[in-house]
């Protein structure tokens, strides 16, 4: 079967990875100087959509690797609730835009340099809006698209992973000039995702019959569930996302722990749903969502480990595996089988993906009518 746009693009990425990895290691040690990295006392991290995804994904990676509290905000949340009242010491804040476009993105990386703290823009533009408002650059514009992908309005997967890797580098970065990280062992990681490009092509391979499986097993679904905790709280938001934008179908992401307080209590019994993991602090809520979903009749997928708690478990009505890896790079693996998903199933609707801009919709200037390129932004901080 010839494989379409979006499934063409998920196939990209472990190229995507081997071909990134080590530019932006260099970019990286090159923008953030051993000094900075010493003064450096906490790190926000902010953006919009899939920009705001990979921080919530990444989050985890600064605490473990930089040695640092983090907290990932969506920009709205920064921008107009957070950045007027950062603690003292020195914050570093890094915004993430791939288009470098999003108003409040710009709004807050504007914001925070007004309240003193350390701005960096991870960016494929680096004469944006948002690259203007930062200190510091990383460049993130990823490599072309083969030539029967151009042109095409795709969900976006590679600007997503690319800006994973980014920010996964600069806090192994901060963690070895900060002396938290030995320099071997900031090497061992960097290394580390480089190899994560093998183990995407396995987990492409071997979900890709699954995805089509469940397609056309749950064609009858109109609402899906995406359940993560800690780094793959962001994988169920983008996984979520990828579905909203390739089929239109109503889908919500929901913390792990929150489902049973929240979802638990859904009308459909039968609602799809998704539970993350990448096996490790989260195993064995996961493994008692699981058993509670299928008890009340959802129909529930697993993405995680085949050898982990929630892959062992038999409250489960299918597996989509993923490699056992460090639990805070496991986003680059598990975003695999809900993408994959949401590719097939759009095929199989013939839904055209982001609606095709009708509706009122417009993927012009601003965004249309959505404005998310030229929202009004605020100037000043909170008195």
């Amino acid at each position: 079967m010839e494989r379409n746009a979006l499934q063409q693009q998920v196939d990209t990425l472990p190229d995507l990875v081997r071909e990134m990895v080590d530019g932006l290691v260099t970019a990286v040690a090159r923008s953030f100087s051993n000094s900075l990295c010493e003064e450096i006392d906490f790190v926000y991290l902010t953006g919009c959509g899939d920009s705001h995804h990979t921080p919530v994904n990444a989050e985890l990676a600064f605490r473990q690797l930089a040695g640092l509290p983090a907290s990932a905000l969506t920009a709205m949340q920064f921008a107009r609730y957070t950045a007027g009242y950062l603690p003292r010491g020195k914050n570093l804040v890094i915004g993430v835009s791939v288009s470098g476009g999003v108003s409040r993105t710009a709004e807050a990386l504007r914001l925070a340099g007004l309240s003193g703290a350390v701005t960096a823009a991870v960016t494929g533009n680096r004469h944006s809006a948002v690259a203007k408002e930062a200190e510091i650059v990383v460049h993130t514009a990823v490599p072309p698209l083969p030539d029967e992908l151009q042109g095409l309005i795709v969900p976006g997967t590679r600007s997503y992973v690319a800006s994973q890797l980014a920010l996964y580098l600069i806090a192994i970065h901060l963690g070895q000039a900060r002396g938290h990280l030995t320099k071997k062992a900031a090497n061992s990681l960097r290394r580390e995702l480089g190899q994560m490009a093998d183990l995407m092509e396995q987990t492409i391979t071997q979900n890709d019959a699954i995805a089509w499986q469940l397609a056309r097993g749950w064609a009858n679904a109109n609402q899906f569930v995406y359940c993560g905790a800690g780094p793959n709280y962001g994988t169920a938001l983008f996984s979520a996302a990828k579905l909203l934008e390739a089929s239109g179908d109503i889908a919500l992401a929901q913390d792990t722990e929150e489902w049973a307080h929240l979802q638990y209590f859904g009308r459909e019994a039968n609602t799809p749903t998704f539970i993350i993991s990448a096996g490790e602090r989260d195993a064995d809520r996961a493994v008692e969502i699981a058993t509670a979903a299928q008890r009340i009749g959802r129909r529930v997928a697993v993405i995680t480990p085949p050898d982990s708690p929630l892959g062992q478990t038999a409250n489960k009505d299918i597996l989509l595996p993923i490699p056992r890896v460090r639990e805070c790079f496991s986003p680059l693996l598990a975003c695999l089988p809900g993408t994959l998903f949401a590719a097939a199933r759009a095929e199989l609707l013939g839904e055209p993906y982001f609606r095709a801009f009708g509706g009122g919709r417009s993927k012009e200037g601003g965004g249309g009518i959505s404005r998310i390129r030229d929202s009004h932004q605020i100037t000043s901080l909170p008195h």
